[in-house]
């Protein structure tokens, strides 16, 4: 498995875009991304209210995330307010300006990681149960 950082930001390239899988692993839940779009927008298809969207442009910092494994693309240029060049040697990007080349799993750190898990905390206290 391929550990992200600054090595793993690939160039973009012009091949007709696939779907890959990507793991949240702060709940272990999957989504299906191309490889032509932001993970943002990816994650926003999966229809989870945990998954906050903001500026989508790289300005804001509400879906940073950590890549853990996998290959991804820079596609737009992230706030260096926001993600420094220690954050991207350790995977820590911006889920709106990089684009997956491979299956990734990502860890939602931030403003993410927190709705996230208040996402999953409501989810347990409606069913009563907790999740896998």
């Amino acid at each position: 498995m391929e550990m992200a950082g600054e090595a793993n930001i690939q160039p973009q390239t012009a091949e007709a875009p696939a779907f890959v899988t990507v793991t949240i692993l702060n709940s272990g839940e999957t989504c299906r991304c191309r490889t032509d779009e932001s993970l943002i927008e990816g994650l926003r298809r999966m229809g989870k209210r945990g998954v906050p969207i903001g500026c989508r442009n790289g300005g804001c910092s509400v879906c940073r995330i950590e890549i853990v494994s996998g290959r991804y693309a820079a596609h737009r240029k992230m706030s260096r307010e926001y993600v420094s060049d220690e954050d991207l040697a350790a995977g820590r990007v911006l889920a709106c300006c990089v684009k997956p080349l491979s299956a990734l799993a990502i860890l939602a750190i931030g403003k993410m990681g927190k709705a996230l898990a208040a996402s999953a905390a409501g989810e347990v206290k409606a069913t009563g149960a907790e999740r896998p």
